[in-house]
Parts: structure tokens; C-alpha cells; sequence
């Protein structure tokens, strides 16, 4: 069959086609997992982006991060993940004060509240993760996802 000819399946398809595949099945699959985490009633009494500032601030050294590196994790803008912070301690989830180091910058420390509200949410999410990944996936194919999405976010920089 002259080259023309052949089908898409049969081409090779370029570094830059296999990325930008590579990533849409990612962000397809991340979308329609997201879609039904949304939909479960886990995140009470937060909404999952609260969640989210409390589940980083639990993987930081003593539960705590200055501002501008929690904002590093979290997929909002600084001002806004600003207001954030200030509902979640007028809720007593999280505190603020001034960094020692720097009076400019603010750490933001988990309470024990927060702590035990975030656990509590992160239990029933878990319980979705295993519902809807673990069940796609083998254990082979989790280590594997698990690795290769992390090397991905390492060479982010």
C-alpha cells in the first residue's frame, strides 16, 4: 500500500501527536473522575475545594505552609485561595499568622479541628478514589499510574 495510502492507526504518530494525546486521555480521564467525585456527598460539611486546602496543608512538614507555597498545590488563584483561608479559620479549620522568618508572608497551620474534619473527608473520599480507580485499574497498573504521574509533576519544575 503506497504510503498515502495507509490509515491513521497504521502512521506513526509524532513525539508532539503522542504528548498531546497523551495528555487529553489524561485530562479526559481526570475530568469525567472529578465529575463523579462532585457528585458524591463526601465533602460535607466543606465543598472539595476547601477540602483541597486542607488535604495539602495535612501532607506538609507539622500540618502548616507559608501562603504562596500552599498556593503552589492548589489550583486556585492567590486571592482567591486567600478568602479561602480566611472562612476556613473564621471555621476554626485552619489558623494564620505572620511567618516568623518573614513578616510579610503568612503561614497557614491546620487546627486539630481541621485535622479531624480533613480525616474524616479524606476517609469517605478514599473510600470513592477505591470505588472508582481501583476497580478500573490493577495493582500493576496503580504503582505504574501512580509513578508516571508523579515523574510528569516532578519535571514541572
Amino acid at each position: 500500500m503506497p504510503p498515502t495510502e495507509r490509515t491513521a492507526e497504521q502512521r506513526r504518530r509524532s513525539t508532539t501527536e503522542l504528548a498531546a494525546d497523551a495528555w487529553e486521555a489524561l485530562f479526559r480521564a481526570q475530568v469525567s473522575l472529578m465529575r463523579r467525585f462532585e457528585s458524591g456527598d463526601v465533602w460535607d460539611p466543606l465543598g472539595r475545594r476547601e477540602y483541597d486546602v486542607l488535604f495539602a496543608l495535612s501532607r506538609c512538614p507539622e500540618g502548616r505552609a507559608r501562603l504562596h507555597e500552599l498556593n503552589r498545590e492548589i489550583l486556585l488563584t492567590q486571592p482567591s485561595l486567600s478568602r479561602m483561608v480566611e472562612r476556613l479559620e473564621l471555621a476554626g479549620l485552619v489558623s494564620r499568622r505572620p511567618d516568623q522568618h518573614d513578616r510579610r508572608g503568612t503561614v497557614v497551620a491546620l487546627t486539630e479541628e481541621g485535622r479531624a474534619v480533613q480525616r474524616s473527608i479524606g476517609r469517605r473520599h478514599a473510600a470513592q478514589i477505591r470505588r472508582h480507580v481501583g476497580t478500573a485499574l490493577d495493582r500493576e497498573e496503580l504503582e505504574e499510574l501512580e509513578r508516571l504521574t508523579t515523574k510528569l509533576r516532578l519535571a514541572q519544575g
